[in-house]
């Protein structure tokens, strides 16, 4: 398998069978990007070397006006993509086999989670992934603490309040927050 069969196989949203070539692959991605990161976690770096280490980890040179605090955490970094402006602070994790797409002007808070994929609910069928992308609008605020849950969307100009857990879609120029994520109000 290749990256770019492995990355079609992901962005289709079909049922990944555990211990199949795309599982295999996805192992083999997942410690390229446990050697990047610990290069990147493990001493300081200035922004600019933090910029080219994310060009390798994610295999993507456009980083336009990118910033990132390690520590930093991915288990696959091939389906991250960065709009111009985004700040990362510390201790973020992307499990971004499904596919994280993150808008211009987006903070992602200390500490947020972006998940993509789930298990087969199935017992006998467990360790089968299912893969759904996270799309992260343009101006977006994640505070600290935040998990968005597999196929979430959420709009431009929103925010979710420290802590939340979204497994739902947000609208443009929200507040949202709580467990699971409900709107709090709209911004004006």
């Amino acid at each position: 398998m290749d990256l770019q069969t492995f990355l079609d196989k992901m962005n289709s949203g079909e049922e990944v069978e555990a211990g199949s070539d795309c599982h295999l692959y996805m192992t083999q991605l997942s410690q390229e990007a446990l050697k990047i990161t610990a290069e990147m976690n493990n001493r300081y770096h200035t922004p600019e070397e933090l910029v080219e280490l994310m060009r390798k980890l994610t295999g993507n040179d456009a980083f336009p006006e990118f910033g990132l605090f390690p520590p930093f955490y991915t288990d696959c970094g091939k389906n991250i993509h960065f709009g111009a402006n985004v700040f990362v602070n510390s201790g973020c994790r992307f499990q971004d086999q499904g596919g994280i797409y993150i808008g211009d002007n987006a903070l992602i808070g200390h500490n947020a989670v972006l998940a993509t994929l789930n298990h087969n609910q199935m017992p006998e069928k467990r360790g089968n992934l299912i893969p759904a992308p996270i799309r992260i609008g343009k101006n977006v605020w994640l505070g600290a603490n935040v998990t968005v849950c597999p196929g979430v969307t959420i709009g431009d100009g929103a925010i979710v309040a420290a802590g939340a857990v979204v497994t739902g879609n947000v609208e443009p120029n929200t507040i949202v927050g709580g467990i699971p994520a409900r709107k709090i109000k709209d911004i004006r």
